[in-house]
């Protein structure tokens, strides 16, 4: 059952920030891509009620699973029956769940490099075969319909995330159409990941649901909703088989989301004109980065379409991304994460930004790592 995956080096940098900290040293954590903000207040106070008033136990909410079809309703126009709703654990569960009860080992799937970490170890882990597929400045660095229908023999399934991580890059609508239209042709399953959503800074970003009603969707409390600390999430499936399988896989590997998270998710939902707030200053960030990072000799970005990352080309510095980001955290006390967790290939000459913390945060940051980029440019040239 054993399968060999590559660590996730991203934690290993955080675990230095912790310990540099510790030590009395101040750091700015822009390696891991989690809002500083918390949870919305009224979530904050409906956790308080629950507490004191209920012990709890395993629970799946109605109301929650009712108030996210809902969503889909009034952002996507897609009516979603609540039932097909599973609750889960974060999204890290919601992908083990949509892989495990659709594939069977051995099957190959398709996935973007650059991609996010765990969705290659995540199918090594469970005996599947990652299809990575190159995805350059030419292709934004997003999954396209060409290429999946180039590929040979046709993968049974495909992981495409809009907004994407590492890179903060949406794919258009056309192209979600075209996808989803390959896929159709050629019987590749969809799952696609939506954790990002809501976290847009040029326009819509539509769900894959739109265009392939037969997609399973994964998606979380995490990001928008500024939650990741109270593990919830959900995988949509379509109705039927994959919706049966999907509930006994959970009920076995993950039983419920936890119960105090789902009150609280519930509540958070109430909240959009403070999450809307936090879209303000992930904005504001984004531009101060922007701005900032070309004079560094960071020139060639990702387009941060969505997320809260910056995808930076250091290849004229280093090709090594690992040192570099533990050599940046040592000199700056700023945390980053190294390419290679997002690209085993060519992620050596790229680091990601995470301008998910405070607009003073993201300032001084670059009040720090200024000097420090000016001079290994300099003594690289």
């Amino acid at each position: 059952m054993r399968a060999e995956i590559e660590p996730f080096h991203a934690i290993a940098i955080s675990r230095l920030a912790h310990q540099l900290k510790m030590e009395g040293r101040s750091i700015i954590h822009m390696e891991f891509g989690q809002p500083s903000t918390g949870a919305p207040s009224k979530a904050l106070a409906k956790a308080h009620d629950i507490l004191d008033a209920e012990a709890m136990g395993y629970w799946e909410s109605p109301l929650l699973r009712e108030k996210i079809a809902q969503r889909y309703q009034t952002l996507y126009g897609v009516t979603v029956e609540p039932e097909r709703i599973i609750l889960t654990c974060g999204a890290s569960p919601a992908l083990v769940l949509a892989l495990s009860s659709l594939f069977k080992p051995g099957d190959r799937i398709a996935l973007a490099r650059p991609g996010y970490v765990a969705y290659r170890n995540t199918l090594k882990a469970l005996h599947l075969e990652p299809v990575e597929i190159a995805c350059g400045p030419e292709d934004r660095f997003q999954l396209t319909a060409k290429h999946l229908a180039d590929l040979e023999p046709a993968p049974v399934g495909v992981i495409v995330a809009s907004p994407a991580n590492p890179t903060g890059t949406i794919i258009e609508p056309a192209e979600l159409e075209a996808i989803a239209k390959v896929c159709r042709e050629r019987g590749i399953r969809i799952i696609s990941d939506e954790i990002y959503h809501g976290l847009s800074y040029t326009d819509r970003t539509p769900s894959m649901l739109e265009f392939a009603p037969d997609a399973l969707i994964a998606n979380s409390f995490s990001k928008y909703f500024s939650m990741a600390g109270w593990r919830l999430g959900w995988l949509l499936t379509p109705p039927g088989e994959d919706l049966e399988r999907a509930r006994a896989y959970v009920g076995n590997l993950f039983l419920t989301a936890p119960s105090l998270a789902q009150h609280a998710g519930l509540a958070a939902m109430d909240c959009i004109d403070e999450l809307e707030g936090h879209i303000d200053v992930y904005r504001a960030n984004r531009q101060l980065m922007l701005d900032a990072l070309p004079a560094l000799g960071l020139k060639e970005i990702a387009p941060p379409d969505g997320a809260f990352y910056i995808w930076a080309n250091i290849a004229h510095l280093t090709d090594d991304s690992l040192a570099f980001c533990e050599d940046l955290l040592r000199d700056t006390g700023v945390a980053t994460a190294p390419g290679v967790d997002f690209d085993p290939v060519e992620g050596k000459r790229f680091i990601r930004f995470s301008f998910a913390v405070s607009t003073p945060e993201v300032e001084e940051a670059l009040r720090r790592i200024t000097p420090w980029f000016e001079a290994r440019t300099a003594s690289a040239a």
